[in-house]
């Protein structure tokens, strides 16, 4: 299983909400990504979320309930993680976890295009 469809739904759901905003749908990750203004912005991995959010919050983030660091290659990302779905069942923790992604997403580094 690649990714929980009904959490996708959830992010979708949310994102719809949002004025002035293109959201894109790419799988990628082994999951599903939403990028937000050409930009990865919050993915779904298996159960959990993957998000991008400003790691100038990486001490407020870290102490969430259901955060787990992403390493890639040895090395912990400062502005990635994932969240357990214990972190974010409550609405008012998964609405958190998406406006810190949200919030970033203007000031991210845009990938490199191929």
């Amino acid at each position: 299983m690649g990714y929980n469809n009904e959490l996708a739904d959830r992010v979708r759901e949310w994102l719809s909400a949002i004025d002035n905003i293109e959201v894109e749908e790419k799988k990628m990750f082994s999951g599903l990504a939403f990028l937000v203004n050409g930009k990865m912005c919050i993915n779904i991995s298996h159960d959990n979320l993957m998000c991008r959010y400003n790691p100038e919050l990486e001490d407020e983030v870290s102490e969430k309930k259901g955060f787990l660091p992403m390493i890639m290659r040895g090395k912990q990302l400062k502005d990635y993680c994932y969240v357990e779905p214990s972190g974010f069942q409550q609405p008012s923790d998964f609405e958190y976890w998406m406006k810190i992604c949200l919030e970033y997403n203007p000031i991210a580094k845009a990938s490199k295009k191929k």
